[in-house]
């Protein structure tokens, strides 16, 4: 894997998504019998914009709000407050007839790959379902065509297009899912956790298929993870999430080589060194959420060179 892409992040004219102020709460419903249920705040006034051709890293522990967040980006679920602008148009709140023809441009890779696929369908007629979906399959064999077109740029074989999930390896499963993502060219890809389920041996290729992917292709992507590991790899950016906040965003240089938030530093000191001496004499950084929750008035304030840290 090449260690440079996250060299010089893509800059030049307007954003392609932009969030301002989003929130997603859950709970505070008033009870039958007095009070109210806890309010959970699983995002909470979260910003930031990925210019075309972008990947940002949104890295958080479990209950960070970062799968969340992506879901509200495709409209999947619907904020409490904040907006979310595609391409300069506000899509916040849009009917399902509205979104229409936004779902052709954004996409969303989940976490787990076989449960992503129907088990009672050929994993060919899954990645062409799209077309099916849009109006744009064609003939018969203008389609069998299309998809085969896709399983070569994912990296399959198009005659794997008549077997079902169960033939397939976990990362092979993936590659279907993502070869389905592509399907109608998008411009905007939410991969959430995309290679957590994988064998670490295969963790690596599908980041390569990714990076081939955006090259080719010029994807922009919004790619969720739980630990950086991979992310120095991938992201020109990254965003690092604690209990519905970003604590920190910036270029994957500055967070990498100059982390300012101590929830950073403790998420970059869990990531393993090749060198089993220096593994092995290593003490990770401790860093107690509990009692570092953000305050509500806390700010993201410039550290760097598009490089902000909360503070307050």
């Amino acid at each position: 894997m090449s260690d440079t892409l996250s060299t010089t992040a893509p800059q030049a004219g307007s954003p392609l998504v932009s969030v301002r102020g989003l929130s997603k709460h859950y709970g505070g419903e008033r009870r039958l019998l007095g009070g109210s249920a806890p309010l959970l705040k699983a995002v909470n006034d979260v910003s930031f914009e990925i210019a075309p051709g972008e990947t940002l890293g949104l890295v958080g522990e479990s209950g960070s709000g970062k799968s969340t967040t992506g879901r509200i980006l495709l409209q999947l679920e619907t904020p409490t407050a904040g907006n979310i602008a595609f391409r300069g148009q506000d899509i916040t709140g849009l009917s399902k007839h509205a979104l229409k023809p936004y779902r052709r441009d954004m996409q969303i890779i989940f976490q787990d790959p076989y449960a992503s696929l129907s088990p009672r369908m050929q994993v060919g007629e899954f990645v062409g379902e799209p077309f099916d979906v849009h109006g744009l399959s064609g003939s018969r064999s203008e389609r069998q065509d299309r998809v085969a077109s896709l399983f070569r740029k994912v990296g399959l074989d198009p005659s794997f297009m008549k077997r079902y999930p169960h033939e397939f390896s976990g990362g092979q499963r993936q590659r279907v899912n993502i070869a389905r993502a592509i399907a109608l060219n998008p411009a905007f890809i939410v991969a959430d956790e995309p290679i957590t389920a994988l064998d670490v041996s295969i963790q690596a290729q599908i980041v390569n298929l990714f990076q081939d992917l955006q090259d080719e292709l010029g994807l922009t992507y919004l790619f969720i993870a739980h630990d950086l590991s991979m992310i120095r790899y991938l992201c020109h950016r990254v965003a690092v999430m604690l209990r519905g906040r970003i604590v920190e965003i910036g270029p994957c240089e500055a967070i990498f080589d100059n982390p300012q938030h101590a929830y950073t530093r403790a998420l970059l000191s869990a990531i393993p060194v090749p060198d089993p001496d220096i593994e092995r004499s290593r003490r990770p950084l401790s860093f107690d959420v509990n009692a570092n929750l953000p305050s509500e008035e806390a700010v993201l304030r410039p550290v760097g060179d598009r490089h902000f840290v909360l503070e307050g």
